[in-house]
């Protein structure tokens, strides 16, 4: 059966300060895509308010504008999709397998509070499906709760976008929160790799995370293993 996969992308275009333009960031949710319509799943693209999720001017500079970027914007169906993205309303949870939360610092300020997004991602994640994010993507799962009422993330296994990568590229001052340590604040057992900006993804149980815009190929192919190995069961 085919399996299919809930992108999630911001609706965000700017930082507190109108001035400084953000977004999605085109090649974490490119690279996904693409790893994942290699194997065949079915894709569908959300964002927090649906509509259209603006990209984020840097993703579009060398050296993050890559072939895989350059093609999708490039292509007016493709661009389409971020033209036009369901609402977390129009989203049925039992129709996907994963979800997968893109990044880019915009997603700070939409994904961390959607109630639509958090009920998702809970009903998938309780019924064993895969829950799964990318550099900031993991904003998303921040305040996500179980039926329990404990924390998605408490006790497990997490990575994203770390502080230190914050102030490399010179954002420190411009982001909301410092989101490494509001992840630490809620139990997350949080790991980055040794090296800023390398690629490096964490997989525990049916959670996948990827630290930076680096990550994301390798994110989704961890995914793409878990979601290929419980077809096989």
């Amino acid at each position: 059966m085919t399996k299919r996969v809930l992108n999630v992308v911001t609706n965000v275009g700017h930082y507190d300060d109108p001035s400084h333009p953000t977004g999605l960031w085109l090649s974490e949710l490119t690279h996904a895509y693409h790893v994942f319509a290699e194997h065949g799943f079915e894709q569908t693209i959300v964002s927090p308010q649906g509509g259209r999720s603006p990209l984020e001017p840097r993703s579009l500079k060398f050296p993050n504008y890559d072939k895989s970027a350059k093609a999708w914007h490039a292509d007016p169906e493709r661009m389409a999709l971020l033209d036009d993205t369901a609402a977390p309303g129009e989203i049925d949870s039992a129709d996907f397998d994963a979800i997968f939360f893109t990044g880019g610092h915009a997603v700070m300020y939409d994904f961390p509070d959607s109630e639509g997004l958090q009920r998702i991602t809970r009903e998938i994640f309780e019924r064993g499906g895969v829950v799964s994010s990318v550099c900031h993507g993991y904003c998303g799962l921040l305040n996500t709760k179980l039926s329990d009422g404990s924390y998605l993330v408490a006790g497990r296994k997490v990575t994203g976008f770390a502080w230190r990568e914050e102030v490399l590229a010179r954002v420190d001052k411009l982001v909301p929160y410092n989101a490494e340590e509001e992840m630490k604040k809620r139990g997350a057992l949080y790991e980055k790799a040794k090296l800023p900006f390398v690629s490096y993804a964490v997989v525990d149980g049916n959670l996948v995370t990827g630290q930076n815009p680096g990550s994301a190929k390798e994110t989704a192919k961890k995914v793409a293993d878990l979601l290929r190995r419980s077809g096989k069961d």
